[in-house]
């Protein structure tokens, strides 16, 4: 979170509720985060889950859309890009959220994830247009893709 940025806005942040309002905020430099927030973000970085090391930012996922995707839907793109790490919720405890930020990109993670500074947090996003992301991921019955949750994976 940039510097001078109120302590409580996570408490005033809009809240996107479905696939249009998220396509509505889309940019080259917006992406989707799973936290319990930019108040608790604001004073850390994400580590590897792995390692431990330290990261340089905050793990996010990209909403830009790549130029290869063409005139293809923009629900379905930012429906998989929150339906790929909507494990994180489960995986790190109740408060954690997905939300949506404008970002600087300062590096890349060990998944080649971006790793981000928070510029601006722009929304919170209801589990309402997180269904809609599932129901739309589900619609297109692809059998061999899904999350990329690592805890699925039969260790």
């Amino acid at each position: 979170m940039r510097a001078g940025t109120s302590p409580d806005v996570t408490s005033r942040l809009p809240t996107i509720t479905n696939l249009a309002g998220l396509v509505e905020v889309m940019g080259d430099d917006v992406y989707v985060r799973w936290s319990k927030g930019p108040e608790a973000d604001a004073a850390t970085t994400s580590n590897d889950s792995l390692t431990g090391v330290k990261l340089p930012g905050l793990s996010a996922s990209p909403l830009r859309v790549e130029p290869w995707w063409g005139d293809r839907s923009r629900e379905l793109w930012v429906a998989r890009r929150l339906f790929d790490y909507r494990h994180l919720r489960d995986l790190r405890g109740p408060d954690v959220r997905a939300w949506v930020l404008r970002g600087e990109e300062v590096g890349r993670g060990p998944d080649n994830e971006p790793l981000v500074t928070c510029q601006e947090p722009l929304a919170w996003v209801a589990d309402e247009a997180l269904t809609e992301c599932e129901e739309l991921v589900s619609a297109q019955r692809s059998e061999e893709w899904g999350p990329l949750d690592r805890s699925s994976s039969g260790r």
